[in-house]
């Protein structure tokens, strides 16, 4: 970890974090957990730099000091041994298809059905199972990927590399392309989607993700692929270039278009659903594809591509290739 809190309550900005903002530095140190918590104890002045108040803005300089509220002490990145991890999850990232490793990023081909971390039900995710098995304790998500969407996963391995990978999806430096089945012919076959999703919404006991006046802007490009018919479903392949990273955006988004991905048990109609299954689909039919970024330190061009898995090349009316 570049960064330590002392028995003061202190974090002193190491050359890893020097011009970053007060809030992202903390949120990179404590994690995204926090976050409600932490901008409540900004505003309140609890948060101080060199003593001093600053909003979460402010810009910190090498060798500051950070006093972090007790309250914020205990970081959601514990330390975690090899016994915490079970077997099966450590067989599962065993097996992992890595797409790109160097010093500074780990890129797989995560897999449907892997969650990315722990929490939700979960003792431990990918990334938990990752720290341990490949010796790695400051490696960190750059993104995340639902459970069962599969594709391109990128990791940061220390905290330059992963705040310069936050600030590269914050000014859209970065390209991600999905891959989607999803129900019916859209109209028109290339189109863009402008939402306003808030999420943790109630709906008949389940926390969904909703369009709603008060929630954020989010935008996803489409283009359609391929169209198919097959015993009275009629459903569609599209590319998907979203243009913002707000949870279950592309999921919620063409449920509202009345194109919902395939499979998809939480947005998708009961009887599109049903139907679906009945031809022998399996799964969340969402995957992501490709992913070109700058290296977060070379500033090199890389792109990233994950295979279609099987249960996105075998669709009842086709044999997709990669």
């Amino acid at each position: 970890m570049a960064n330590f809190i002392n028995e003061k309550g202190r974090i002193t900005v190491s050359a890893d974090e020097e011009g970053s903002r007060l809030d992202r530095m903390l949120l990179r140190f404590l994690g995204g957990g926090k976050r409600t918590l932490l901008m409540r104890l900004i505003r309140k002045g609890n948060v101080r730099v060199n003593g001093k108040r600053c909003k979460a803005n402010h810009h910190l300089a090498l060798h500051d000091e950070v006093f972090v509220p007790a309250s914020l002490r205990q970081s959601d990145t514990k330390e975690i041994s090899h016994g915490d991890i079970p077997n099966f999850l450590l067989q599962q990232v065993a097996q992992l298809a890595i797409l790109f490793e160097d010093e500074w990023l780990l890129v797989i081909n995560k897999p449907a059905g892997l969650v990315v971390h722990g929490g939700s039900g979960h003792d431990a995710g990918l990334i938990e199972a990752l720290k341990v098995s490949r010796h790695l304790p400051d490696l960190r998500l750059a993104h995340r990927l639902d459970r069962d969407t599969s594709g391109v996963l990128l990791l940061a391995k220390n905290l330059l590399a992963l705040r310069n990978l936050t600030e590269s999806f914050r000014d859209r430096d970065m390209d991600k392309t999905y891959i989607a089945w999803v129900h019916g012919h859209p109209e028109p076959h290339a189109a863009r989607i402008t939402s306003r999703l808030s999420k943790g919404v109630s709906i008949a006991g389940e926390r969904m993700v909703v369009d709603d006046i008060e929630g954020k802007v989010s935008t996803t490009d489409y283009q359609v692929m391929l169209e198919c018919e097959k015993d009275d479903l009629d459903y569609a392949l599209l590319a998907l270039k979203p243009h913002s990273g707000r949870t279950h955006q592309l999921r919620v988004q063409l449920q509202n278009e009345r194109h919902a991905i395939l499979g998809d048990p939480k947005y998708a109609e009961k009887g599109a659903l049903k139907k679906f299954k009945a031809l022998g689909g399996k799964g969340l039919m969402l995957h992501a594809w490709r992913l070109r970024l700058l290296h977060p330190v070379t500033q090199k061009e890389l792109v990233f591509i994950a295979p279609f898995p099987e249960r996105m090349t075998k669709a009842p009316c086709t044999n997709l290739s990669n």
